[in-house]
């Protein structure tokens, strides 16, 4: 997946525009299907932007790390850590994209089962990581002077 994972220029030079270093943390394993998915994409994304560094944890390895991010009770996978470079956390994104989760969650709710597997497999591949780039831009955006949470330092 990693060989075929495409990042949009336009994607890597908004994350360059914000003028600051993020480390991204990954809690993760490689039997995981929504990480097949979106790791590689994250990991071709912080090879091209100067300005983002990538890490990978492995969540059976780390369950006190696991334990901290849950999916409601649920020890889902893969969660995207966002930090600062001085290791100030920004937030967290995952187990999947945010459009994808709230589809699987309203279907569970009816009732699914592991026979959503097929769409979302269907999902991936049209999407292409694009969705989860742009969820965790949002996060890197976050710490952005005027972002919301986050004073304006010219206000003063």
């Amino acid at each position: 997946m990693h060989r075929t994972a495409r990042v949009p220029e336009s994607l890597v030079a908004e994350t360059t525009a914000l003028g600051r270093r993020f480390r991204l943390l990954v809690i993760s394993e490689d039997w995981c299907g929504d990480a097949v998915n979106t790791v590689p994409v994250l990991a071709r994304w912080t090879e091209m932007a100067p300005n983002l560094e990538l890490r990978i944890v492995r969540r059976e390895e780390n369950p006190a790390l696991m334990d901290a991010y849950l999916t409601g009770t649920s020890r889902s996978i893969p969660i995207v850590i966002v930090l600062t470079d001085e290791m100030v956390e920004v937030g967290h994104w995952g187990p999947r994209p945010s459009e994808l989760q709230a589809w699987v969650m309203e279907k569970k709710r009816a009732g699914a089962g592991r026979e959503l597997y097929p769409e979302i497999r269907k999902w991936y591949a049209k999407d292409r990581g694009e969705t989860t780039l742009r969820d965790v831009l949002a996060l890197l955006r976050s710490q952005e002077p005027g972002a919301r949470g986050q004073k304006d330092p010219s206000a003063d």
